[in-house]
C-alpha cells in the first residue's frame, strides 16, 4: 500500500505541529524555570541591614545583596563586610562615607576593596574605587563592579567564582592629625544577572564560603541523625541556598536549535521527494 501525496502532507503537517507544540511547551517551561525564585539567587529587596561592621576578614558583618548596612566608625578602621554572590551575577558594591563636620586638616583618600571566599582581591571593572575628599566635603562616595561570577574557572585564574564576597573600606592617605575622628559609613551590594552569555561547562564542588567543608562533613555525620537541628546558613550564603547547578538558559538554545534543525530538515525533504505519482497513471506503471 503507497502512501497518497495527501496523506503524505497531512503527516508532514501533524510533524510540523508536534515539533512546534514541543518547542512551545519547552520556552514556557525554561521560563518558568527562570523566574522561579528558588532557581536564582536574585537580590534581596531594598530593606534596612546590620548596623556595625566587622574589623577583619573573621568578623565581618553578613549582609544581603539589597540591603543596606551602616556603621559609626573612627577614621583609620577598617571596616569589613561579607555579602554572597552565584554564578551569573555581576555584583556592584557601593559605599558612601559622611565625614565629621568639624574642620579637618587637609583632604583625605578613601578606599573600598572586593575580595573573594578565598580572599583574592578582584579588580573592579568599572567605578570610583578610590576617591579623595577635599578638608571640607561633607562625603565621598565610592562604588566598584566586578567581573561576572562564573561557575567554574581553572584553578591558576582569578575569575570570581560563587561564595562570599567581602568589602573592605577604609581610608589610605591621611595626615595623623585626623585619625580616629568619628565618621558615618553606608553600604550596599546589589547583583545583575547576566543569563547564560557567560555560562561555562563545570561547576563548584562547593562555594567558596568560609569553613563549608566543616559544614559539609558535620551534615554528612548527621545525616542518620532524625533529631539533629536544621542547618543554619553561614555568614555569606543566601538564605535559600545557591542557585549554581545544572540549569541554564543554554539549554533552551541548545533544544530550540535542535527543533529548528529537525524542522528545515522535515521542509527540505518536502521540497525534494517531489509530488509523487500522480493520480491518473495506474500503479506499477
Amino acid at each position: 500500500m503507497r502512501t497518497t501525496p495527501r496523506r503524505a502532507h497531512g503527516a508532514r503537517r501533524a510533524l510540523t505541529g508536534a515539533l512546534l507544540a514541543g518547542l512551545t511547551l519547552l520556552t514556557t517551561a525554561g521560563a518558568a524555570v527562570a523566574d522561579d525564585p528558588s532557581a536564582s539567587a536574585s537580590p534581596a529587596a531594598d530593606g534596612a541591614g546590620p548596623t556595625e561592621a566587622g574589623t577583619t576578614f573573621r568578623t565581618a558583618t553578613a549582609l544581603e545583596q539589597g540591603q543596606t548596612g551602616t556603621a559609626q566608625a573612627s577614621t583609620g578602621d577598617y571596616l569589613y563586610w561579607v555579602f554572597p554572590a552565584d554564578a551569573g551575577q555581576r555584583p556592584a558594591v557601593e559605599a558612601s562615607v559622611k565625614l565629621p563636620e568639624s574642620a579637618r586638616s587637609s583632604t583625605s583618600t578613601w578606599q573600598i576593596d572586593v575580595y573573594d571566599g578565598l580572599r583574592r582581591r578582584q579588580a573592579c571593572m568599572y567605578g570610583h574605587q578610590t576617591r579623595k575628599a577635599a578638608a571640607d566635603a561633607a562625603s565621598v562616595e565610592l562604588s566598584c563592579v566586578l567581573r561576572t561570577v562564573r561557575s567554574w574557572s581553572e584553578p591558576w585564574a582569578s575569575d570570581p567564582l560563587p561564595g562570599s564576597y567581602y568589602i573592605r573600606l577604609t581610608v589610605v592617605d591621611l595626615p595623623a592629625a585626623d585619625l580616629g575622628l568619628p565618621v558615618g559609613v553606608e553600604v550596599k551590594a546589589v547583583s545583575e544577572e547576566q543569563g547564560g552569555a557567560h555560562d561555562v561547562d563545570g561547576a563548584l564542588s562547593e562555594p567558596l564560603v568560609p569553613g563549608v567543608s566543616v559544614a559539609s562533613a558535620g551534615d554528612a555525620g548527621s545525616a542518620g541523625d532524625a533529631s539533629a537541628a536544621p542547618r543554619v546558613p553561614s555568614a555569606g550564603e543566601p538564605e535559600d541556598g545557591w542557585a549554581s547547578g545544572w540549569w541554564t538558559d543554554r539549554w533552551l538554545w541548545t533544544v530550540g536549535g535542535g527543533v529548528l534543525a529537525a524542522l528545515a530538515a522535515v521542509f527540505g525533504y518536502s521540497l525534494t521527494r517531489g509530488r509523487g505519482r500522480p493520480a491518473h497513471v495506474p500503479p506499477g506503471v
